[in-house]
């Protein structure tokens, strides 16, 4: 007699477990791999991705890939979130930590097929990783910190090794330089909420400028305006949460008049009030006037008869940004508007860059802040702009603080490859087997490299495994000569934590979607079909 067989889950659960599950979890962290992997290094390609809305994004950025691909796969989704958090940490390196995950998958596939423990495999990788890492520690080289031209010249090489990836290769000196400038202007702690970066469509990317200060688009403004001077030498500047206009009677209020002169009372009470704030903020001898929130018609013709620059509704992160330049406080009243509330700045004046006017505020005394104004053509190149600046910009946050470097283009990963195989060979066991394949995995990013810029990977990559073996260190792919070369001495460098996340966040999902080895996938209930099981009566029509 046929034992009945237990149902422990609702039907339609997919359950998949064993060996077939592992498998079947690497061949799709392979699939996510494949999306990015020709955009690694500077002949890379792009990617178009188009989004439900019919919104194109064109990028070279494997986070912003990852991020704007739906992946659904569960395994698939850790190989994502590497990727966002190598670009959380470090901001650059996010497409090469997405193939070393999935490589480090690959050259395990045929072991797990032949049933070596998974357990076995995570030891290897752990002892694997922390190897790498201390070699890497070992072999960096750091920079002095005393010489400041040193310093700047390093961290420029640093960014324009970012940037060679990316769309805007061709002026990555440009960039490189303004990026540099901009990290430096802030203060010890580096908040990357004080480089502001504006984008204005039209002209060239060499018109892009970086504005030591505050720069930020006009705000709406009402009639009066345009007798308001543009310009002021050394202004004061009142930062405001306030709004300086007549309010309409709300919340229902009801007065009772007997006569019209008691309604004019009313009326005259509501403008005095807002002339009393007006002659308030007139008399604390501010210049200009920025608020978070309205600034009316009358507000704006007073202040224009008082030669006072005003701007209401500025965004919010631009009123911190210039109290954070300028000094100052932002105040909710205008009762106390003493000197030590008012910012200062050398010069400000309201500038016409392409179709937008901007208002720059220049020579802050405390400016720990600095704004890019973007130019180019279509509005996605600038995007993309935007998103390669911000990976340049973390670079070199990441290379002030650590002031360790190696070199890229595939050096690195050479050296740490040659070195794990030396090892694996003086241990006996599984181990060898598996640091040595972690060491061969490692070689993906030359090889990949190699591919991109159309060269013979398996030639380049055997002149490059024996000149590591000769004890040339720093030897990786020379893109522009398809050749190998010295990357040190050829200044394509980056800050070792790059390559230290990279590789400690691939090991780690790599040993994550090793140890899954059952997924249970619950069935989606039915979305039009009301759920059942809940109300009066568990979904049996009750009885009126």
């Amino acid at each position: 007699m046929m034992p009945t067989p237990v149902i422990l889950l609702k039907e339609g659960t997919d359950t998949s477990q064993g060996v077939p599950q592992l498998v079947s979890n690497i061949n799709a962290c392979q699939v996510i791999a494949e999306a990015v992997r020709t955009t690694l290094g500077p002949r890379g390609m792009d990617k178009l991705m188009v989004d439900n809305r019919g919104k194109a994004t064109i990028s070279n950025d494997g986070a912003t890939i990852l991020k704007l691909l739906d992946v659904i796969h569960p395994a698939a989704k850790t190989l994502v979130d590497i990727a966002k958090s190598q670009d959380a940490e470090v901001g650059d390196g996010t497409t090469s930590v997405t193939l070393l995950a999935a490589e480090f998958l690959k050259q395990l596939k045929p072991y797990v097929e032949e049933g070596v423990h998974p357990q076995t495999i995570i030891r290897a990788f752990r002892t694997a990783t922390q190897l790498a890492v201390k070699r890497i520690k070992e072999i960096a080289i750091s920079v002095k910190k005393d010489d400041r031209e040193e310093q700047r010249s390093l961290l420029e090489k640093c960014a324009a090794t970012a940037l060679n990836s990316k769309l805007i290769a061709g002026q990555k000196d440009f960039f490189s330089r303004m990026v540099v400038d901009a990290v430096m202007m802030l203060d010890e702690l580096l908040p990357l909420k004080m480089i502001g970066v504006k984008k204005v469509q039209g002209g060239a990317l060499e018109d892009s400028q970086l504005v030591a200060g505050v720069a930020f688009k006009k705000t709406f403004s009402y009639a009066g305006f345009e007798m308001q001077p543009k310009k002021y030498e050394n202004p004061k500047i009142a930062l405001l949460n306030v709004e300086l206009e007549l309010k309409a009677e709300k919340d229902n209020a009801e007065v009772r008049v007997k006569c019209v002169e008691d309604y004019q009372a009313i009326v005259d009470a509501e403008w005095n009030i807002l002339y009393d704030k007006l002659e308030k903020i007139y008399k604390s001898g501010a210049k200009v006037v920025l608020s978070k929130l309205p600034i009316g018609d009358v507000a704006t013709q007073y202040f224009a008869d008082r030669d006072l620059f005003c701007a209401g509704r500025v965004p919010e992160e631009d009123l911190k940004r210039t109290m954070m330049a300028c000094g100052g406080s932002i105040q909710t009243s205008v009762g106390s508007m003493s000197d030590d509330v008012l910012g200062q700045c050398g010069l400000f004046e309201e500038v016409q860059i392409g179709g937008e006017r901007y208002n720059f505020f220049k020579g802050c005394p405390k400016a720990k802040t600095c704004t890019i104004i973007l130019r180019g053509g279509a509005e996605q190149f600038m995007e993309e702009t935007d998103r390669s600046l911000h990976d340049a910009i973390m670079i070199v946050r990441r290379a002030i603080k650590n002031d360790s470097i190696v070199a890229g283009g595939g050096a690195i990963e050479m050296e740490l490859s040659r070195y794990l195989r030396d090892y694996s060979r003086t241990i006996p066991g599984k181990q060898q087997l598996l640091i040595s394949s972690y060491a061969k995995a490692l070689e993906v990013i030359p090889r990949q490299l190699c591919d991109n810029a159309g060269f013979d990977a398996t030639n380049i990559l055997n002149k490059l495994r024996a000149k590591h073996a000769q004890g040339g260190m720093w030897y990786g792919v020379d893109v522009n000569n398809e050749d190998i070369a010295d990357n040190f001495q050829a200044c394509v460098w980056e800050p070792a934590a790059v390559r230290i996340n990279a590789l400690t966040a691939a090991s780690e999902a790599t040993c994550l979607i090793l140890s899954v080895d059952q997924t249970i996938k619950n069935p989606r209930s039915t979305v039009d079909g009301p759920p059942a099981g809940r109300g009066r009566g568990r979904g049996r029509p009750h009885a009126h």
